[in-house]
């Protein structure tokens, strides 16, 4: 019995000091590799369960080939090259380029767009476009709930796919964890190709539960083309805003949702045009991730009519979709946030549900801030989770004290992801901003250059500041007592995890 112990021992050595040196060998910034090293050292047991979930790095894997990433982005090539009189603003240049070279995400000219802040309306739309499919609906989302509005998505699914159109659903199996699997099985026999992002099986014995894929995308025809923060599930059309007033100062901050008629505001686009295609590529390397099945043909990519799309007098935006992932070379939606945040000359408008920046972007919304440029930032008041909300007061905080203008959301839970810059620049998807987006989820984002859009993408975040309260009208801003900023600080230690 004492050998076991020692045998036991011995192994659990070996484990610590092959894990040290993994993450002295991933050449990561020396506080990130001192910071794990700590944390195996002096959390026995728990700090190595913390490393294999959270501290693993995946940017080394190559979970689909160079060549078949070629071939999935061909299409997207060849009509990048065939457009003609497309002309960057030169302000914006670095960045298109920055993301052709890094992403191959292709600036694409001739698109028509609409905004949603409302769930009502963008799903009706969803649907009205479902229904008039003709030849294929592709559908990647990260929550697919089993209640009315994912029952009225399925069916019109189920309607279309029975019509003879070809059905493609994609969903994220953390996301519809308590979604069951009858749900999806009666899509399946209905002819819908339904597949779960990287299954989790045994949770407690895999790192999968940590990655996953958080975009919302749907294509329609090849034609149509839906980005932005919207799952399918009924609180994204529960409830409508009620406006709070400016003046109307709080004691406190951060109520988590209880109610079940809390309203939800968020932002998606529905895109009309020839940046489609970015989305579709976007979505057939993610089929090619759950069911490696390479779909190149040219029919989802049909030729484009710009008639009814585009008004010739005035023109299109230029729009890349951006996507970023835990096994991409590079965290590229993050590193734009940054060159963005960098070389806004006037302002920077962000809104996100989620505040835990990594070190990077917060570095460049305070030099920004001390470069002169209006930095604001919208938050929700009312959070759908106490310990995020305890891990980023201690953030608020920071940002406020360096000069970034914080505004807590008042009407309702504001889940949007938007950012928009200089009357010029604006990007709407499904990235926070916060560890997990930026460096383990899957996420998809429009960036858009054109000054109508970012003009109404402004309106946008302007009108949800009449629902909004400043933080200097909280009494979050007066120094909290001491075991609140203690506590406070254990918590933000978990940031990269949460």
């Amino acid at each position: 019995m004492l050998y076991f112990h020692w045998i036991f021992l011995l192994l659990y050595v070996l484990i610590i000091v092959g894990s040290m040196l993994t993450v002295l060998m991933d050449n990561r910034q020396p506080a990130k590799t001192m910071a794990w090293m700590m944390v195996l050292v002096f959390l026995p047991v728990v700090g190595i369960i913390l490393y294999f979930f959270f501290g693993q790095n995946t940017r080394k894997e190559r979970m689909i080939s160079e060549n078949s990433l070629d071939q999935l982005t061909k299409r997207t090539m060849f009509e990048y090259v065939e457009q003609k009189n497309l002309t960057i603003p030169e302000e914006h240049r670095t960045l298109v380029k920055q993301f052709t070279l890094q992403n191959w995400a292709f600036p694409f000219k001739d698109n028509s767009v609409d905004i949603f802040t409302d769930g009502y309306q963008m799903f009706h739309a969803l649907l009205r476009d479902i229904a008039q499919a003709t030849h294929h609906i592709h559908l990647d989302t990260y929550i697919f709930a089993d209640d009315a509005l994912g029952n009225l998505i399925a069916d019109a699914l189920i309607q279309r796919a029975k019509a003879g159109v070809e059905v493609r659903v994609v969903y994220d199996d953390v996301g519809c964890w308590k979604v069951d699997g009858a749900f999806f099985e009666r899509m399946r026999e209905a002819g819908i190709d339904v597949h779960a992002f990287m299954p989790v099986k045994f949770p407690a014995f895999t790192s999968k539960v940590n990655y996953r894929n958080h975009r919302k995308l749907c294509v329609i025809d090849g034609l149509t083309g839906y980005i932005g923060g919207m799952n399918i599930a009924t609180r994204y059309v529960r409830g409508r805003s009620h406006p709070v007033g400016r003046n109307n100062k709080s004691r406190s901050v951060g109520r988590s949702i209880t109610a079940t008629n809390t309203p939800w505001r968020d932002t998606h686009l529905r895109i009309r045009g020839a940046s489609v295609y970015g989305i579709q590529r976007a979505f057939l390397v993610d089929w090619y991730f759950v069911d490696r099945t390479l779909i190149t043909n040219r029919k989802y990519y049909p030729p484009l009519t710009m008639e009814g799309i585009c008004n010739p007098r005035h023109p299109s935006p230029i729009i890349q979709i951006v996507t970023s992932s835990p096994i991409s070379p590079w965290p590229d939606i993050m590193q734009g946030y940054v060159r963005i945040l960098l070389e806004a000359k006037h302002y920077v408008y962000i809104e996100t549900p989620y505040f835990l920046p990594t070190e990077p972007v917060f570095f460049a919304m305070q030099t920004a801030v001390l470069s002169g440029v209006d930095v604001r930032l919208m938050v929700p008041y009312t959070t759908d989770t106490r310990l995020v909300e305890w891990a980023s007061r201690s953030y608020v905080r920071q940002a406020a004290e360096t000069g970034v203008k914080v505004y807590f959301y008042k009407a309702g839970f504001n889940h949007s992801k938007l950012l928009v810059t200089d009357d010029n620049l604006c990007t709407v998807g499904s990235t926070n901003v916060d560890f997990r987006s930026f460096e383990n989820n899957f996420e998809g984002n429009a960036f858009i250059c054109d000054r109508d859009m970012a003009l109404r993408m402004k309106a946008i975040f302007e009108t949800d500041m009449t629902n909004s309260i400043l933080y200097d009208d909280l009494e979050l801003k007066k120094r909290p007592a001491f075991v609140e900023r203690f506590l406070e600080s254990i918590v933000r230690l978990l940031s990269p995890l949460l």
